[in-house]
């Protein structure tokens, strides 16, 4: 529903006021492995025993510090959700809704009881499509009820006039993570197709479908079609490819045989003149796709696509056919989550912002978002320093630079401005029918921004969310509340970890506006080159020499990280750390940072950026992460930027022949 640059936080950091007379360092020292040296790897200096010692728990596919902390702020919504689901409230209230939607997931005696029947009215408005009109209703409804189809769309600012709301197409369609899950032909993948055509054999059959076997191989060979037009990961990173402004009357040109009519008219976008495609081939392709399939191969199609979404809401026995694939088989895990923390999920995904609200009275300190704004300006102050002070930089572009470092806006904590689910109605005993409707609300909600003024308030995170995100036609920073609690600030933790830490994320998301993509868009958010053409040359040089860093890292098999599309990310870290360090410096006022466990407090400020990225993957989990996910992998989000960081090589000492060691024409500066 938005574009939003985010980055996944995995952090276990300690947070203070550097007032206190007796600091602690902030650091679990109990993680750490001295048999290696920190100049060959940091990232197994700090958290080597961690890493042997630490196993992954059944019910996930990855684990690390930022797990703990989500762990706790899902213990904490349980309490909340739990409160409204014991006590009787008003009809229509938000508590009411809380309480009813949480109890509507747990009541597993129901969803055994009813078996297919939730979605069987569902499975009948599929059944009776007759027409290529009806398929293209079809889709603007599937869009409504949370089903997916080959594309769809969403409400978001225009990227070159941000002061209007616009509707963007875009491709859509695969059940399975990505494009290459259906194309590449190495053992590997062939296997995945294989559990894959099992699974909807399974899901067919447990609806009472025939010919479960052959509606199997339809609906692969489908998304099959559908996964070669798609684009690649890479190519939707590009924000000038994907802005690609249409007329609507003239939507017939570029896929024709589309009842066009039908889909804007029940999308209820029919009175719009203008659209952006995101990917114009991809709907070029879908034109032929679309014809290739008989009506009966769409409404198998659909079928799957309504039985799959749904399974995780039925009876156990489609609970269990759909966690053997996507969970076990994509990811890698063990076990399915406990019912309990599936249905918190339910309700912080409907109604995020409600327990939010409670969360944030209860967990969230007035003093911890007044810090947080202390920290953000002085990352400002920094990243202005380091914008003025740069050699490869002219001064033509460097004005533009800090006027939008300047138009920076930074969230903080909550929304100034609470979302009304007053129009949502939920029942105790209507699980599927809930989140129908919460689908629903959820359409209507952003279909009404269409022609209204800009709402500058809107979060696209829930406060009780551990992460952080940089929106790049609002210009603005975004920290929830989640990540700035306890352990994250302890006040008797040293400033050099702080900003090792907390100090790098929020130096990251004010990168991420200067990064590959980020530094397309000005201060107003508007997508417009206002880079000199030396200044870009110089720029793409620099960040080519990041992608052939990445490109070169070999995580697992003989699987790489994909340099081009953790580009952005790669370069927000770098950015990042670079300007957390100067921040540091500057916090110190001149003076000498006290040694602390032994430790300098440069030496406590890359430890503290190391012990950030602590994470262990399920090996399918990381094959799909390398494929999906444009970060890279945690252990060289911490070595592969200190690595180009001339400040951690006087701290450490580093020298020809470590491990960290590149030589200085190879070593990223940009920001």
């Amino acid at each position: 529903m938005k574009i939003v640059i985010a980055i996944l936080l995995s952090i276990f950091l300690f947070m203070s006021c550097a007032s206190e007379p007796q600091l602690e360092s902030g650091l679990d020292v109990s993680g750490f492995d001295k048999s290696i040296r920190p100049q060959d790897d940091l990232y197994r200096y700090v958290n080597g025993k961690w890493l042997g010692e630490t196993e992954i728990p059944e019910d996930k596919s990855n684990y690390g510090s930022f797990t703990v902390l989500q762990d706790l702020s899902e213990k904490r919504l349980r309490e909340i959700i739990e409160a409204s689901a014991a006590a009787d409230h008003p009809k229509g209230s938000a508590a009411q809704k809380v309480g009813d939607f949480f109890a509507s997931y747990m009541d597993s005696v129901a969803a055994e009881k009813l078996g297919i029947k939730p979605i069987e009215y569902e499975l009948a408005v599929i059944e009776g499509l007759q027409s290529r009109s009806d398929l293209a209703k079809y889709f603007a409804h599937a869009r409504k009820v949370g089903v997916s189809a080959p594309f769809g769309f969403y409400i978001n600012l225009d990227s070159k006039n941000t002061d209007e709301y616009i509707t963007w197409l875009t491709q859509s369609g695969l059940s399975m993570p990505d494009r290459s899950y259906y194309l590449e032909d190495t053992d590997r993948f062939k296997e995945i197709r294989e559990k894959y055509i099992a699974c909807i054999e399974k899901l067919f059959t447990l609806a009472g479908s025939e010919d479960a076997v052959a509606k199997a191989a339809r609906v692969l060979e489908i998304e099959t079609s559908i996964a070669e037009k798609h684009w690649t990961r890479v190519e939707n990173r590009n924000r000038n490819k994907t802005y690609n402004k249409y007329e609507i009357a003239k939507l017939d040109e570029l896929v024709p045989g589309f009842d066009w009519n039908m889909f804007l008219t029940e999308s209820g976008i029919e009175n719009e003149k203008e659209t952006i495609i995101r990917q114009p081939s991809y709907f070029e392709g879908f034109s032929q796709v679309f014809k290739q399939y008989t009506i009966e191969d769409w409404k198998i199609y659909f079928a799957w696509k309504l039985i799959s979404g749904s399974a995780p809401l039925l009876s156990q026995d489609f609970v269990d056919a759909r966690f053997d694939f996507f969970g076990q088989t994509i990811q890698g895990i063990e076990k399915n989550r406990p019912r309990w923390k599936r249905a918190v999920s339910a309700v912080d995904g409907s109604l995020g912002e409600v327990v939010g609200k409670i969360y944030v009275e209860k967990y969230f300190k007035p003093e911890a978002k007044a810090r947080m704004e202390e920290l953000v300006d002085n990352l400002k102050l920094a990243f202005k320093e380091g914008i003025q002070g740069l050699e490869w930089m002219g001064e033509d572009t460097k004005k533009e630079a800090l006027n939008k470092l300047a138009n920076f806006t930074a969230k903080i904590g909550y929304p100034e401005k609470w979302r009304d689910y007053s129009d949502l109605m939920v029942k105790k005993d209507d699980l599927v029918g809930n989140f129908k409707r919460s689908n629903e609300f959820e359409y209507q909600r952003n279909l009404n921004k269409l022609g209204k003024p800009i709402d500058r308030t809107e979060w696209f995170m829930n406060p009780q969310r551990v992460n952080a995100y940089y929106n790049p036609s609002m210009n603005e920073i975004v920290f929830p509340a989640a990540i700035l609690q306890p352990p994250f600030f302890n006040m008797a933790a040293d400033d050099a970890v702080n900003y090792g830490g907390i100090g790098a994320v929020i130096g990251h998301e004010i990168s991420h506006g200067f990064d590959d993509q980020g530094r397309k868009s000005d201060g107003n958010g508007v997508l417009r080159d206002w880079w000199t053409e030396a200044d870009a040359e110089e720029f793409n040089k620099r960040a080519q020499l990041m992608v052939e860093q990445y490109d070169q890292f070999n995580p697992i098999d003989t699987l790489r990280v994909n340099g081009k599309f953790t580009l952005g990310e790669n370069i927000g870290d770098l950015g990042g750390l670079t300007i957390a360090f100067k921040a540091y410096q500057l916090s110190l006022e001149g003076k000498e940072a006290p040694v602390i466990d032994g430790l300098t407090g440069n030496e406590r400020f890359f430890m503290g950026w190391a012990q950030v990225w602590a994470r262990k993957y399920r090996d399918s989990e990381l094959r799909r992460r390398l494929v999906v996910d444009s970060h890279s992998p945690s252990e060289y989000r911490a070595n592969g930027i200190v690595a180009n960081m001339p400040e951690f090589y006087e701290t450490f000492g580093v020298k020809e022949g470590d491990k960290l060691y590149r030589p200085a024409d190879i070593r990223v500066k940009i920001w």
